[in-house]
């Protein structure tokens, strides 16, 4: 009986690890388009209710206007926060300053509201994992 949950464990942790990992399209960008490729927070202590610089990889087809990146901290939010920098490079970059308001290990997920053709879209989500200390 022992061995059965071990195993269901293990298999749960796998199918989780595996679902976690962001997916990103692969079908070429529509015009206009932005798709978010993947997110990391700068090196450091993040710490409850202090300031940290997150980075959000992108690719665009052009330069879209980027408006506000939306984050989610283990399902608590979302939480919209103006973009402090952006460079459209291959890929590109968008830095956001956001604070974190519960410690603990947390799944951080991401999407980001662009204009495209004169409409406010959503981006695809992202996400990684980071831990807050208190």
């Amino acid at each position: 009986m022992r061995f059965i949950w071990i195993a269901l464990l293990v298999g749960g942790v796998v199918i989780l690890s595996i679902s976690s990992c962001a997916t990103v399209p692969t079908e070429p960008l529509a015009s206009g388009e932005l798709r978010l490729l993947s997110i990391h927070a700068e090196k450091g202590d993040i710490r409850v209710n202090f300031p940290f610089v997150v980075n959000i990889n992108f690719e665009a087809d052009g330069k879209p206007e980027i408006r506000t990146a939306c984050f989610s901290f283990s399902g608590d939010g979302p939480y919209c926060y103006k973009v402090m920098d952006v460079n459209y490079g291959s890929p590109g970059t968008i830095k956001v300053q956001v604070r974190a308001k519960n410690s603990g290990s947390q799944a951080l997920e991401s999407y980001v509201y662009y204009i495209q053709d004169r409409k406010i879209q959503p981006t695809n989500v992202v996400n990684c994992n980071i831990r807050v200390i208190p």
